[in-house]
């Protein structure tokens, strides 16, 4: 699917909006959401926004180790512009939720293969914003070749690793007691997801 494409078929989702945000824990067995927001690439006008939900996410403690957002060009210097995407509300432009990715490695036998995060505004929980971001996502990362996704979920992440398994991920196993998070140590389900169409 073209990108244009992916755009003008995830521009149709609900609105919802709350004080504050977490990471990407949609439960991937709510119905699709209805009109009111679209998905689109990222923009540096977005960077406010993007950078307050990644914030929050990391405040609840379930969305990874880090602990503090970075800056905007730490952020985008780490992200492939091509698949960063936000999911805005075609009204007020609010940013709902965010997707991005990463390269895994500089080596061009891992040209298709990326990490990548999604963060979704907590008033946007059960109303299908992170699943249309990811269902997004995955179809510009075939557009452009990616044929492997893979990232990491804290165990305790019941409602993301459900909205994983929906996409079509796949648990490759536990990185057990990987790292110390606020004084706990935490396990790591390492997650991926590999295309039937590119890379085939």
């Amino acid at each position: 699917m073209a990108q244009d494409e992916i755009i003008d078929h995830y521009s149709a989702l609900t609105s919802g909006h709350g004080d504050g945000v977490y990471s990407a824990i949609v439960h991937a067995a709510k119905p699709a959401a209805g009109p009111g927001v679209e998905i689109r690439r990222m923009r540096e006008t977005d960077a406010e926004q993007v950078l307050a939900i990644y914030q929050a996410g990391l405040d609840t403690g379930q969305a990874s180790f880090e602990t503090t957002a970075p800056s905007w060009e730490d952020f985008t210097s780490a992200k492939l512009p091509h698949l960063s995407y936000v999911a805005a509300d075609t009204t007020t432009g609010q940013v709902l939720g965010w997707v991005a990715a990463s390269r895994v490695s500089a080596r061009p036998v891992y040209a298709g293969v990326v990490e990548h995060s999604i963060y979704v505004h907590p008033g946007c929980q059960a109303q299908g914003i992170g699943r249309a971001l990811l269902e997004a996502f995955i179809a510009a990362g075939e557009d452009a070749g990616v044929w492997t996704i893979q990232s990491g979920i804290f165990s305790e992440n019941a409602a993301s690793l459900a909205l994983h398994q929906a996409a079509g991920f796949r648990v490759l196993g536990t990185r057990e007691r990987i790292g110390c998070h606020y004084g706990v140590w935490r396990d790591v389900l390492m997650i991926e997801r590999r295309s039937a169409v590119a890379g085939t």
